[in-house]
């Protein structure tokens, strides 16, 4: 029988919160929209709290939990699924969980109509204690364009613009149904002068110009239009929003932040600077 070291005792009386591997690569299969699952590479980080007794955790066990889960379709419930395994099988009292990857969105250009697909930065996240249902959370961060108030209202011709960068993470509520990356990207763009397409012809550069023309945003418009836009899903108990615009007449970005906790009356208060 080999030795177990990293069952052994320890004594220094230390409680490590979050012990585990980060950047492990692996393929995953995510639900999506459409009923069906998009085969991404996803990036892992996953930990487990460990108690102050044990001189350290089993890192294979991670992975043999995660491998389970290369082959099929997940959302939360299987993120559930993969974080109540690691609290069984490492005797551990919370365990954590976020996987981020690539995941595309199929877009459709505003007047020929032609279809591209449109990548997204997003993470799923999943925190459990045992006994107590997952806080899971959505990361999507998407692309847009915005187009400066104050330029259009002072310049004779036109007005400069810029590909701005919305991140988002919601929480949901337990027991919430929780939203599809295409809705909450779809609602996130919505809010910028325009969005952003990856093939255009003639025709749509004329339309997407002109749109964010007639739509002109601040970094703090487009942040206030967002919180405002996911205040009204009641599936949301705390969201984190951070818009960046990166200026074409500058070689510095605006940026704006905020966070709160959905329907609470004690929010956090906007966090909105330009650098």
């Amino acid at each position: 029988m080999l030795k177990d070291i990293q069952k052994s005792a320890d004594e220094r009386g230390i409680d490590i919160q979050h012990v585990g591997i980060k950047d492990a690569c692996l393929p995953f299969r995510i639900k999506t929209k459409a009923g069906d699952f998009q085969q991404v590479v996803a990036h892992v980080l996953f930990t487990v709290s460990l108690p102050k007794e044990y001189k350290g955790t089993h890192m294979s066990r991670f992975l043999e939990i995660l491998q389970r889960w290369c082959d099929k379709p997940v959302a939360e419930e299987e993120m559930e699924a993969m974080l109540q395994d690691a609290l069984s099988r490492l005797e551990a009292e919370t365990a954590k969980l976020r996987l981020s990857f690539k995941y595309f969105v199929e877009k459709e250009a505003p007047k020929s109509k032609r279809k591209s697909v449109l990548d997204l930065d997003c993470f799923f996240e999943g925190e459990k204690r045992i006994g107590a249902p997952m806080a899971f959370r959505l990361g999507v961060t998407v692309p847009a364009t915005s187009l400066c108030p104050c330029s259009k209202a002072i310049a004779n011709y036109g007005a400069h613009n810029q590909r701005s960068l919305l991140q988002a993470v919601v929480e949901f509520r337990p027991s919430a149904p929780c939203i599809f990356i295409e809705d909450l990207a779809a609602l996130m763009e919505a809010q910028a002068s325009c969005p952003i397409y990856p093939l255009l012809k003639r025709e749509d550069e004329k339309y997407v110009t002109e749109k964010a023309y007639e739509q002109p945003k601040f970094v703090e418009d487009i942040l206030r239009d967002v919180v405002l836009a996911l205040r009204s899903l009641p599936e949301i108990f705390w969201f984190s929003i951070a818009c960046e615009n990166f200026e074409s007449i500058h070689n510095h970005s605006a940026y704006a932040s905020h966070e709160e906790y959905v329907g609470d009356e004690m929010r956090l208060s906007c966090k909105t600077q330009k650098i």
